[in-house]
């Protein structure tokens, strides 16, 4: 195969619509937007506009809230610790701690603190030091052998 024998599959490209151009192109003149009325001329959003009629969704009622100091944390799994560990990456003989996760790579930033769960499985003897943690992964941890340590009260299911 040749550079000038590439091309593409056919009906991948297809042409523009190029509107306006005179009778003989069949989109002429109105250019297939009909005569006169709100949806003819340019610049128009209707959006959820019913004519008038109260929109639905200011009919339908408000439900629910936003916390707006609601807490935000970096999720990892186990998995990938010990993955990380694997690759040697993280040190396992160290302690873990949160700004080492972040130097590791492994989590991009801390955010209001860094949580974590129980997917995957640890071998690795791990010290883990973080602002939370799942029952399942303080449990996996301390079965091979390490400790889990949450230095707020995080612990949830």
């Amino acid at each position: 195969m040749k550079l000038h024998e590439l091309h593409d599959n056919p009906g991948a490209t297809k042409r523009k619509k190029r509107v306006g151009r005179g009778p003989g192109s069949g989109m002429g003149k109105t250019a297939g937007r009909g005569v006169k009325g709100q949806k003819s001329r340019s610049g128009v959003a209707i959006g959820g506009y019913e004519g008038g009629q109260m929109p639905l969704y200011q009919r339908l009622p408000k439900r629910g809230f936003t916390k707006p100091n609601r807490k935000s944390y970096a999720v990892i799994n186990l998995g990938l610790i010990q993955k990380f560990v694997d690759a040697k990456k993280l040190d396992a003989s160290a302690a873990i701690t949160e700004d080492a996760l972040v130097a590791s790579g492994l989590v991009r930033r801390k955010l209001d603190g860094i949580r974590v769960l129980a997917k995957g499985d640890v071998t690795a003897k791990l010290d883990i030091a973080v602002t939370g943690a799942s029952r399942a992964a303080i449990e996996a941890v301390e079965k091979a052998g390490g400790s889990l340590t949450v230095t707020t009260a995080q612990v949830a299911e």
